[in-house]
């Protein structure tokens, strides 16, 4: 009767000979130190904080915050919280952060295909373009944008009328926009899942390309779901159709839709400063994918668009997209610097606040929470999306 062994771990002797002992109690020490330095840094934070007289937490932000922010994407007066004033501030730093990240991502991808282009033009204009905007500093960039806005532009009442009730002064771009309605907010809604449903039929149509080789037209289907879909809840709402239009009222035009010069200077100079990044980026990725993908396309008589679309720059992701997520990243953190043209961001706002509370700790730690949330965010998704294309060896 065969009798069987089973192979036991050594025991462990606690000799600091050992390196899993020593490991543990490293780990265990500088543990220590970093919870000890953190203790001692709170405790007399909140002791200086204490002397001087200086109350300390987030009560403050239920405060009537008692000043005007002039660029707004959910309702606010003076009247208003200082919590409200910091939900302001976040959406407008998303706001230019997600248009910035969209508008750079498709420039930037232009411009490097462009600067490998065999049109010398184009090639020798494309590296102008990346090599001037990376060389000079993003905040003089913006107030570059911002003074050629602001200064050469006429003023409201002798404004530019291009087509009806469009009007551009030094006060920004001010557009017709349809009037306040219940059923605009659930066409917004049918227009993120008519989004989310074309992605997941262009995820199903590439799977089923890969299994049986025939192609699922995808353009109509596609523009049926983003389209379609809020159209029917338009017409579902009962297809209103009134448009508030601009009007001129003392300095100022009322009404309608406005486009301020503070964020559209903003959003050009993020936008072109990291497109300069992002074009070098894309380049750097496709000239990473062998000449030989080149010459076996073009030997089955495959044009350079498609070739380019369908089997370079796939291949070039798994080389573009890690520092791809950098550029994101600088983008949302570059945007703090709105508060140097007036743009009323994050930062803009918190200063205010702690001006006018004396909250100056508080405030930079909304700061930092926002930031880092935004950042890690923006990492997880990025990470994700890297993992999806990421060539799989079998």
């Amino acid at each position: 009767m065969a009798v069987e062994t089973m192979a036991r771990e050594p025991s462990r002797s606690l000799s600091w000979n050992d390196p899993w002992v020593r490991g543990i109690v490293y780990q265990v020490v500088v543990a220590g130190a970093v919870a000890a330095l953190g203790w001692y840094l709170v405790n007399n934070t909140l002791d200086n904080l204490q002397r001087a007289k200086i109350a300390s937490g987030f009560s403050f932000l239920d405060r009537e915050s008692g000043f005007a922010i002039g660029e707004s994407l959910i309702e606010y007066s003076p009247a208003s919280s200082y919590g409200r004033a910091f939900a302001v501030g976040l959406l407008n730093t998303l706001r230019v952060a997600v248009i910035g990240i969209v508008l750079s991502t498709v420039l930037g991808t232009a411009i490097g295909i462009a600067r490998l282009s065999s049109n010398w033009l184009i090639a020798k204009l494309s590296s102008l373009y990346v090599e001037v905007i990376r060389n000079v500093p993003l905040l003089l960039q913006l107030f570059f944008w911002y003074a050629l806005i602001t200064e050469n532009m006429p003023g409201p009442r002798q404004a530019a009328n291009p087509l009806p009730g469009v009007y551009i002064s030094n006060r920004g771009f001010k557009f017709p926009l349809m009037a306040e309605h219940w059923i605009w907010d659930w066409c917004w809604v049918a227009v993120g899942v008519g989004t989310i449903s074309a992605l997941w039929l262009f995820s199903w149509a590439r799977e089923r390309q890969n299994q049986t080789g025939k192609a699922f037209p995808l353009l109509w289907p596609s523009l049926g779901l983003i389209l379609g879909l809020p159209l029917l809840a338009w017409l579902f709402g009962g297809a209103p159709t009134k448009v508030v239009v601009p009007e001129l009222r003392g300095f100022n035009f009322q009404g309608g839709g406005s486009l301020t010069p503070e964020f559209a200077a903003l959003l050009i100079g993020l936008t072109m400063y990291t497109a300069g990044f992002i074009a070098e980026i894309v380049r750097a990725g496709i000239l990473a994918v062998p000449k030989g993908q080149w010459e076996a396309a073009g030997a089955l008589g495959l044009k350079r668009g498609p070739v380019l679309r369908l089997i370079v720059l796939p291949q070039a992701l798994r080389v573009i997209v890690p520092p791809m997520t950098s550029q994101y990243l600088n983008i949302t953190k570059n945007s703090s610097l709105a508060v140097a043209i007036g743009y009323p961001d994050v930062v803009s706002i918190a200063n205010t606040t702690m001006n006018q509370t004396g909250q100056a700790i508080e405030g930079i730690a909304l700061i930092m929470a926002v930031y880092l949330t935004i950042s890690l965010l923006i990492s997880a998704f990025m990470n994700w999306y890297n993992k999806r294309v990421a060539l799989v060896e079998r």
